[in-house]
């Protein structure tokens, strides 16, 4: 399914992202590799033992990295032209090697482009979910949006 032109949002549009991925300690060495991040509570088994949480948290970048791309491909796959900014966003509960996170967003506002008369700017709250339905993650996303062709 692709994602939907600016157009076809309305405020209050709520979508239940079908797709949800189990998150993996490969996951979380990788991507904290890649971004290098040496934080000893996401790499190090034997330091994270010592911490409150007993073992490694996720990387909470791969978290909303992750939040986002659960969320694409009913909203912005082939449509977006690109994110303008992140803001609110939270971490309430971490999230840890095993844990399956989905996603659930909701259009909070639109805003026809002032410069760009072929787009326009969607605000979407992403909430994620891990799998005994606490919320690990939310965030508010101002993505610019093509809009239907003419």
């Amino acid at each position: 399914m692709a994602g939907l032109p600016f157009d076809q949002f309305h405020v209050g549009q709520r979508f239940v992202h079908e797709v949800r991925r189990t998150v993996t300690d490969m996951d979380n060495i990788l991507f904290s590799a890649l971004t290098h991040n040496p934080a000893a509570i996401h790499i190090d088994h034997e330091y994270a033992k010592s911490t409150e949480f007993g073992r490694p948290l996720m990387n909470s970048l791969f978290t909303l990295g992750l939040v986002i791309g659960l969320s694409v491909q009913d909203t912005t796959l082939g449509t977006t032209v690109g994110n303008l900014g992140f803001e609110e966003t939270l971490f309430p509960r971490p999230v840890f090697a095993g844990d399956t996170i989905r996603v659930e967003t909701e259009v909070a506002a639109l805003r026809e482009s002032k410069s760009r008369p072929t787009q326009g700017l969607v605000t979407f709250v992403h909430t994620a979910f891990n799998q005994r339905d606490e919320i690990v993650c939310t965030c508010r996303r101002v993505a610019l949006m093509m809009k239907a062709k003419a």
